[in-house]
Parts: C-alpha cells; sequence; structure tokens
C-alpha cells in the first residue's frame, strides 16, 4: 500500500504520495539505481514532512528545476539516466542530516526570564495599552527590547507587534508593514492610513501597536503613530535604541516636535543593564564559579549585553563539550577571544 501524506495546507497543493510504480529498467538503470531510488523517494517523504517542506520548496533546496525532481520523484523518467539525479538527493539528504545532528548539539540560550529590565519594558507597554497612550522605550543593545515585546505580544490580547527596517522608514513604507501585521487588506495608498486605523478602532478598548526597532522611522512617519493615538484612542509603542531618545531629546524646533514631544505620555530609558539582571541571566546557564561569573558581568556590560553574554556562552559551551569538560573560564575567555568583538563591543 502506498504511502499517502498530504500537506496541502502547507502551501502550493503539496501531497507527498509514495509512487506506485519504480522506473523500468533501461540499459542505463539497473536494478540497484531503482533499489536506491526507493529508498530516497522514502527519506525524501520523511524529511520534507518533518520540515514542512512543498515539491517545489525541496527542488529549490536541491537546486534541481521542479520539472527534473517532479519526474524523478514519480519514477516517470522516460529514457533519462536515474544514478545521476538519485547522486543529487543521496548527498541532499547526507547534508540535512548532519545539519541536523549538529544543531542538536547547539546550546539552547535560557528561556524569557522575567528580569528587572524586561518588568519595566512589560509594565511600560501595559501603561501604553490600558491608557490608551504613546510611549517610548529607549535601550541599548541586546537589552531584551525585542523578547519582552514579543512576550508582551503573545501573553496580552489585541497585542499588535511590527518591526520596522531601512526599507520601511517612511510613511507609506511603514504603513505597509504595519497593513501587514494588522492582515489590512487595502490597495489604495491613499486610504492605506485609514484603513489601518480603523482596523485598530474596531479590535475594541485596550488596542496596543508595538513599533519595534523604531530608530529606523522618520519624523513624519512618527507623527503618523501619533496621529493613531489622538484619532483612533489606541495604544501606541514606539521601541528602539538611544538614536529616538537622541532625536526627541534634543532642542528642536517646530509645531510637529511641540505635538510629539507633548504627546509621549511616558518614556523609559536606559543604556546599561541593571547588574542583578545580568548575573541573573548568567545563572541560568548554569555558572555559578566567581571568576566565570565575574568575567560574563564585564562581558554583558559591553555594547550588546545579554546577547554578548549569549552568543558568548553558546561558543564556550561548544568548547568545553569538545574537551569533554564541564565549562569553566578558560573555555568562556577563549570564546570571547574567538568571536573577535573587542573593538566593537
Amino acid at each position: 500500500m502506498n504511502k499517502h501524506i498530504n500537506t496541502s495546507q502547507l502551501g502550493g497543493g503539496t501531497t507527498w504520495e509514495r509512487p506506485i510504480r519504480a522506473p523500468e529498467l533501461t540499459s542505463n538503470r539497473t536494478q540497484e539505481d531503482v533499489d536506491l531510488w526507493w529508498q530516497l523517494v522514502d527519506r525524501v517523504i520523511e524529511v520534507a514532512t518533518h520540515y514542512r517542506w512543498t515539491k517545489s520548496e525541496v527542488a529549490r533546496r536541491l537546486n534541481m528545476p521542479g520539472s527534473t525532481f517532479s519526474q524523478w520523484f514519480s519514477g516517470n523518467l522516460g529514457q533519462g539516466r536515474l544514478d545521476n539525479s538519485n547522486a543529487i538527493v543521496q548527498r541532499w539528504i547526507e547534508l540535512v542530516e548532519q545539519n541536523a545532528a549538529f544543531a542538536a548539539t547547539i546550546p539552547q540560550s535560557p528561556p524569557y526570564m522575567r528580569l528587572r529590565g524586561s518588568i519595566e519594558v512589560m509594565e511600560t507597554l501595559a501603561w501604553a495599552q490600558l491608557c490608551p497612550d504613546l510611549v517610548m522605550i529607549t535601550l541599548g543593545a541586546g537589552m531584551t527590547k525585542t523578547t519582552s515585546c514579543e512576550h508582551f505580544a503573545k501573553t496580552n490580547p489585541h497585542v499588535f507587534l511590527a518591526t520596522l527596517t531601512e526599507s520601511t522608514k517612511t510613511v507609506h513604507g511603514m504603513l505597509t508593514e504595519l497593513a501587514s501585521e494588522l492582515d489590512v487588506q487595502e490597495h489604495n495608498p491613499a486610504r492605506l492610513a485609514r484603513a489601518i486605523g480603523g482596523r485598530l478602532k474596531r479590535t475594541g478598548a485596550g488596542t496596543l501597536l508595538i513599533v519595534d526597532e523604531g530608530q529606523h522611522a522618520n519624523d513624519e512617519a512618527i507623527n503618523q503613530l501619533r496621529h493613531f493615538v489622538d484619532v483612533y484612542r489606541c495604544g501606541v509603542a514606539i521601541v528602539g535604541n538611544e538614536e529616538v531618545y537622541r532625536r526627541f531629546s534634543k532642542s528642536k524646533q517646530g509645531p510637529s516636535y511641540a505635538q510629539l514631544k507633548s504627546r509621549v505620555g511616558k518614556r523609559l530609558q536606559r543604556a546599561k543593564p541593571y547588574i542583578e539582571d545580568l548575573q541573573a541571566y548568567i545563572a541560568a546557564w548554569g555558572i555559578e564559579d566567581e571568576g566565570c561569573v565575574k568575567f560574563l558581568t564585564g562581558v554583558g556590560m559591553k555594547g550588546g549585553a545579554f546577547r554578548q553574554i549569549d552568543k558568548t556562552m553558546r561558543m564556550a559551551t561548544m568548547l568545553a563539550m569538545a574537551a569533554g569538560d564541564a565549562v569553566a573560564l578558560p573555555h568562556i575567555q577563549a570564546a570571547w577571544k574567538n568571536r573577535d568583538v573587542e573593538d566593537i563591543a
């Protein structure tokens, strides 16, 4: 009985169904080729189902034309060779298995932690949602801005989280990103802001829009966010690095800046992490040795904060595992040196 695995919900209407017939034997196709083909077909189905890959995605990862992969997978090759395609698929499966085995050895970061700094972020977001109000959160790099916002969005209703980039810093670029996050369908650019505002208003009381990486937004885009608060009575949190804070702390003149400054109901601004938070995060990695804690605390006080500790501990753990040892100060120091980020931290 052939195997039938329906993955149509994964996109592309793909159905992973085991072929009924094997390729016919020809002058350029041996029984060994066919036996290997059966094995590879079963492995492709297993791998693709595990990773939720469509047939077109598997063909792309194989760097094989979709029609060629379809012919190989179905066994309908005509008089074409089987061994060449078998070799390509076999090498790919071996690579996938090697990558999976390596990924299993990579140390996992500690789960989200309610640290003093992250609680401050959560409380500021709650203020924006409940009032509703415009708030500004500016923290140094690697100080759990994004993870705290993601956790808040996952654990609270009516919260939308959008992330800006250099390509979405203008009003239109930002509105397009917000429309995608809020599932707003509006093809007329002139009506996009109103459609997004209507979506926020329809959600009801206690709606919060979190805009992460807000330092990318230009002044006009930030003014548009202020408009959402004023007109649609939703909370807005602009989250970013110190550039956002510096922009509004400078004595810029003009009515637009006066409007923006007066609308900000609460600011959270901090350049360095709390020592107690760094030590709690280090402890979550299972580090208790005083020398290790001191060294990692120094790492965390550099630019990148928790991210620096995380990346250093991942590499230190791998080095210790390779040597068959428990993580110790030499491993951590070697990992920090190996990362070679002292000049940019």
